[in-house]
């Protein structure tokens, strides 16, 4: 067993600057006040040091060990994760192709003691997400394989631009690139009403006046984002080392599994679940992915 995993969650998380379990306090209402101030402006937020920075190298050498276990495979997708032989206009951003060669760990080869696992399940932890993100309440995502996954981008790799097909994403770090594998988005770019096609070109193209943010992160740091409407991605990954994070998906509903799709896409795989659970999915707004 793993020092973490040893450790309760209080141990783990600084709860004096973020108090999971106390979230009326003086200070837990400072952090929440702060992240929904940056999240309504930008679209995401970043809470430095969630993990003490005396367990940092603990956290990484227990994803590490985890990493093998990722489902990889070089695909080419465009920026909505649509058919990239689907009939578009000429100028239309989805004909953008990309190279992602990122891998994912599926939830159920995530060990329910790990670290990650912990948090994700933590009841206090889901809460205190969702008030970052002023929302009454967060569910896990009932996805026996999504939900929660390390992402593991190798040298030599990317995660190109996308958005998110969650509203709300949180991600912790937890091995930095030797190079490369910068977090860059550009927030907002679109509405849930508005797709707002030339702006993403021009993103895509290198060009305009939306000139992608690059936000610096290090293990142990928690980042909430709006993915959804911001165009984002992991830059070109060099060096040695692979660049790990943990990817806590929630949604404002119980129930949520992935599509077939999208699941094997991401997964290489589905189960019954997900097979049970298509075309009852329910939609939130019309976006293409």
């Amino acid at each position: 067993m793993s020092t973490l995993q040893a450790s309760t969650l209080d141990q783990v998380v600084d709860t004096h600057r973020y108090p999971l379990s106390d979230p009326g306090s003086p200070e837990a209402r400072a952090v929440v006040a702060r992240a929904g101030r940056e999240l309504a402006g930008t679209g995401c937020t970043v809470l430095p040091d969630f993990v003490r920075p005396s367990l940092h190298q603990v956290l990484r050498q227990e994803c590490a060990a985890l990493a093998p276990r990722a489902y990889f495979d070089v695909e080419t997708v465009n920026v909505y994760n649509t058919d990239v032989d689907a009939d578009l206009p000429g100028h239309h951003p989805g004909r953008r192709t990309f190279e992602r060669g990122n891998a994912f760990v599926a939830r159920d080869r995530l060990p329910g003691d790990a670290l990650i696992s912990r948090l994700y399940a933590h009841e206090p932890f889901r809460r205190f997400v969702a008030d970052c993100f002023g929302l009454p309440r967060l569910y896990e995502l009932a996805d026996p394989l999504s939900g929660l996954v390390l992402n593991v981008v190798r040298p030599g790799m990317e995660h190109p631009w996308h958005f998110d097909t969650n509203e709300y994403t949180v991600s912790m770090l937890t091995q930095e690139a030797q190079e490369g594998g910068s977090f860059e988005y550009c927030p907002n770019i679109r509405s849930a009403d508005d797709e707002r096609f030339d702006d993403v070109r021009d993103v895509l193209d290198g060009r305009g006046a939306r000139q992608p943010e690059r936000l610096p992160l290090r293990p142990g740091d928690l980042q909430l984002f709006k993915g959804r409407y911001s165009l984002h991605r992991v830059s070109p990954v060099r060096g040695a080392l692979a660049r790990h994070s943990a990817i806590f998906a929630y949604s404002e509903r119980p129930g949520v599994i992935g599509s077939v799709a999208r699941t094997r896409q991401l997964f290489g795989r589905v189960l019954p679940e997900h097979l049970a659970a298509e075309g009852r999915a329910v939609r939130g707004d019309q976006l293409l992915d």
